[in-house]
């Protein structure tokens, strides 16, 4: 239910702040490799063969998607979500 809200909380504030040049973007990240959800954890083998690519994210795929969105290529992206889980929901 937090996600929802969070979908919808996003294309609110995209309508809202839009007219003052702003936008906002949500992005759902699959499973990456960090200490809370380590790569070589219980049930990663698990979690990775859910993947289309095979692999968890790293930090920086995150990272890149997000700089991207914030980025001059992401100036007329508002209001949506991106999921980067490397094809789990594909």
């Amino acid at each position: 239910m937090s996600k929802s809200a969070l979908v919808g909380f996003t294309k609110g504030i995209a309508r809202d702040l839009g007219p003052r040049g702003i936008t906002a973007a949500l992005v759902h990240p699959g499973s990456t490799d960090t200490e809370m959800n380590a790569a070589d954890g219980p049930g990663a083998d698990t979690e990775r063969a859910l993947t289309a690519l095979g692999r968890y994210a790293t930090p920086e795929d995150i990272a890149a998607t997000i700089a991207h969105l914030a980025g001059p290529a992401g100036a007329y992206i508002t209001g949506t979500s991106v999921t980067v889980d490397g094809g789990v929901t594909a």
